[in-house]
């Protein structure tokens, strides 16, 4: 079955309406169409941080030995110990589907941050509502808004739903502009706003977003991506879930806790909003050592306040030495940086691969602006050594990375 722009409504058609009860509670043919509804969505490829950091990658694809890897704004920290034993005793029962841990995943983050539980849904990092928000609230005559330079997935999901895709240049303190989103989308379906910002690492004021929601097009919502929050001061948003706002907020366990390859987010809404999402995902349940490690996580009190001093301690100490070598960079509050090479950023990333450090990605609005992860303190010091014997040597022809719309066989997700 082809995904395109009529794929919500192929969901919706899987109405209760059509349900003559039976033993399973679903009628052959609703079954049936359900079932072909998610097979279309199954075919959605879902862009995170990890898929397009490989795509931008000339080679290799995959890891080496000994490579430093500060390309997908990863936390190279990894899950905290707590995390880690609670996956260890978990999986002694992974034979079992235990589907109560991830109701009482949900319970814990809600009671945590004051909603009730059905405004949050747990998926397999935050990647895959963001794609499913876009399937459900753009399409012909629904716009993507973005900032640009902005994090590129929803792009994708917004190509495959139909949608004009709307994007606005940040302001000169590369805060999101507002303003020029709401004039240049009334059409708009979903406003993106990632703060702290990827690639940018900058943040949008909370006046500024509450402008946007108050000021917003009617009918659509406000998708607030809170995956860097917990390394800056930001104040986050959920607030306005709790008041009943049109906001969608994302969350991830990949960045300050380490959990990228394990694979737990939420999405946080309005149920009405969130129940959209959510029915893209299916009967999909999670994996028992994600929803774990993650409730482990939350647990901890200590642990992100000192993961985000000791990001912000090697990120203070990698712009030392960048202004020291009169580096011009994007001053960030999180995990990831933009660092002028005044040259073809693709260039440097092949320069950088050659000596087996692996930086990215460049965005076609800033192409002599390479984004780099802040990885640990041995890894800096290493990017700072190739850095500048890169930066010393004669500029290269740059190779082309593919694009992202490119047709690229499966579902990929990272």
């Amino acid at each position: 079955m082809p995904v395109s722009s009529s794929l919500p409504e192929v969901l919706e058609s899987c109405c209760p309406s059509d349900v003559v009860p039976v033993s399973s509670g679903l009628s052959r043919r609703s079954f049936l169409r359900f079932a072909a509804a998610a097979s279309a969505v199954s075919a959605v490829p879902i862009f995170t941080e990890a898929r397009l950091a490989a795509q931008n990658r000339r080679t290799p694809k995959v890891h080496v030995p000994g490579g430093i890897y500060i390309d997908a704004n990863e936390n190279p920290m990894g899950p905290s110990p707590s995390a880690c034993l609670a996956c260890e005793d978990i999986v002694k029962n992974g034979g079992r589907y235990q589907m109560e841990l991830q109701a009482d995943l949900v319970k814990y983050f809600a009671a945590q941050e004051g909603l009730k539980p059905e405004y949050v849904a747990v998926f397999a990092g935050s990647s895959e509502p963001l794609h499913y928000t876009m399937l459900g609230y753009t399409g012909p005559g629904k716009s993507y808004v973005t900032a640009d330079p902005g994090y590129e997935a929803g792009l994708m999901a917004a190509k495959i739903s139909g949608a004009r895709v709307v994007k606005v240049p940040l302001q000169a303190d590369h805060a999101h502009d507002v303003r020029a989103m709401i004039a240049q989308a009334p059409d708009a379906g979903v406003f993106y706003i990632c703060n702290p910002n990827n690639p940018t690492g900058t943040l949008t004021s909370r006046a500024d977003i509450e402008y946007l929601l108050a000021n917003k097009p009617k009918g659509s919502i406000l998708l607030i991506d809170e995956a860097y929050i917990h390394l800056s001061d930001a104040t986050p948003c959920i607030d306005m879930v709790a008041a009943d706002k049109d906001v969608i907020i994302l969350r991830t366990f990949s960045k300050v806790y380490g959990m990228a390859g394990l694979r737990c987010g939420f999405a946080i809404g309005r149920p009405d909003l969130l129940g959209k999402v959510v029915s893209y995902n299916g009967w999909n349940s999670m994996p028992v050592t994600a929803v774990t490690a993650a409730k482990a996580s939350l647990v901890d009190k200590d642990l992100v306040p000192a993961r985000k001093k000791i990001i912000s301690d090697i990120r203070t100490d990698t712009f030392a030495w960048l202004s020291a070598n009169n580096y011009e960079f994007i001053p960030s509050v999180s995990n990831c940086f933009m660092v002028n090479t005044k040259r073809p950023g693709k260039s440097v990333q092949d320069a950088m691969a050659a000596k087996n450090v692996y930086i990215g990605r460049v965005w076609p609005i800033m192409p002599t602006w390479v984004r780099v992860t802040v990885g640990t303190k041995p890894e800096m010091q290493t990017f700072q050594v190739a850095f500048k014997e890169v930066m010393n040597e004669p500029v290269t022809a740059s190779w082309a990375a593919p694009e992202i719309f490119e047709e690229l066989p499966g579902r990929f997700l990272s």
